[in-house]
């Protein structure tokens, strides 16, 4: 039942965000399609699926934000104990890193400046439920404080 809780999430929130919206605002590429792109947006979804997988071997669990427990029967609920394997090591968000790479690779594959417009206000809007959402609750787990100090929240290294 967790893996098909996984899936779902992975549907509605990833899939969506990073491939349905994209493919509506998209434009069609004027002349050649640039294939870098394609590779960004692969190792974006590699990314995710990365750690997709890692939240439900370690961590008994589904990405769902804790804000969508009204939703857990759907959904399914965060891990109870705190992920710090895999991408995790690098950064305290690769998934949202993971969904933003996915629509800059599409981007960059279609050139589109819309995709670049959207993938902008996606980081934006990943950003703020990070820092003022989801980081005050995961403050409250043990350990959280010491692992915030040792990982980056995105990829820019810590300064010493």
């Amino acid at each position: 039942m967790l893996v098909l809780r996984a899936i779902l999430f992975t549907i509605l929130l990833p899939g969506v965000l990073s491939l349905y919206v994209p493919w509506l605002i998209r434009e069609r590429p004027a002349g050649a399609v640039h294939w870098p792109g394609l590779i960004l947006a692969v190792v974006g979804a590699t990314g995710y699926f990365v750690c997709a997988l890692e939240f439900l071997l370690r961590g008994g669990g589904t990405p769902a934000l804790y804000l969508t427990r009204p939703l857990r029967f759907l959904l399914g609920e965060e891990p109870q104990m705190l992920i710090q394997g895999a991408l995790y090591r690098y950064t305290r968000n690769p998934m949202y890193i993971s969904v933003v790479s996915v629509v800059l690779g599409q981007a960059w594959f279609f050139g589109s400046l819309a995709l670049l417009v959207y993938a902008i206000i996606l980081w934006t809007f990943f950003h703020l439920v990070v820092v003022f959402v989801e980081e005050p609750h995961l403050r409250q787990r043990e350990g959280y404080a010491d692992y915030c100090r040792r990982v980056p929240r995105w990829l820019v290294p810590k300064s010493s």
